[in-house]
């Protein structure tokens, strides 16, 4: 592998990382009004124990970003002349294939769920559904039609000082460790929910750092699935706006 090659994989992975960031942080924004709207309180619904992200909403931009503009010829400079139509369900479909995966890992590895769209019509194993789709469409149009251009902007980071390459490094091992101690500590969680003891030294760190009393104010979202005599509650999000239906 050429030597220009390896920098162009190197400025397209940093430019991955920091869409995927800055959009995880959009959706714990996003996520927090509509707990405002719907529960009427604040509370900030994070997807990992330190920081505003939500993962699977930078999950599903970074899939935008690398895939929409090769289905559809997309790049920086001809978005605004690309059909509504095609990018709404181009992301539409990969959004709510996102949101599925998501939820089915989840549900696998800890036994929760944090959305639950069983109530709502045309929805997916209570995974996704037909509404959800179109919210990922009408964020897909408005990353493809005005977010994707200034892609560009973040090739600025690739010509870094060192200086800023020290700082990308450290938070790029912030992000992976917040990302890696979030899911052992919620595996230990679901541990704990089947009385199985800490055996070992990590287990009983978790114990001690992230019991339960922590990690269900972090994760207040999060709905238990049926095991252990806990059953999962019907707390779907958005699902005020069907109510009545």
């Amino acid at each position: 592998m050429g030597k220009f090659m390896k920098s162009s994989i190197k400025k397209e992975l940093i430019k991955v990382f920091w869409i995927f960031t800055f959009v995880s942080v959009i959706g714990c924004i996003v996520e927090t009004i509509v707990c405002i709207v719907q529960e009427g309180h604040f509370e900030v619904r994070q997807g990992v124990i330190y920081g505003p992200f939500i993962p699977v909403y930078g999950a599903g931009a970074v899939l935008f970003y690398l895939l929409v503009p090769r289905i559809t010829g997309a790049t920086t400079e001809n978005t605004k002349e690309l059909s509504f139509v095609k990018i709404f369900i181009y992301t539409a479909i990969l959004g709510g294939i996102t949101e599925y995966l998501f939820s089915y890992m989840q549900e696998c590895l800890f036994g929760t769920v944090s959305w639950e769209y069983s109530g709502l019509k045309f929805n997916v194993n209570g995974r996704t559904g037909l509404l959800h789709c179109i919210y990922w469409g009408l964020g897909g149009i408005i990353f493809i039609k005005w977010m994707y251009p200034l892609s560009t902007k973040l090739d600025s980071l690739t010509n870094m000082n060192k200086t800023a390459k020290i700082a990308t490094t450290l938070f790029f091992v912030f992000m992976m460790f917040n990302i890696v101690i979030s899911m052992l500590a919620g595996y230990r969680q679901y541990e704990r929910m089947q009385n199985i003891s800490a055996d070992t030294s990590l287990d009983r760190f978790l114990d001690k750092y992230y019991p339960d009393s922590v990690m269900d104010i972090i994760f207040s979202n999060k709905q238990y699935t049926n095991q252990e005599g806990r059953e999962r509650e019907d707390k779907s999000p958005f699902k005020w706006l069907l109510e009545g239906i």
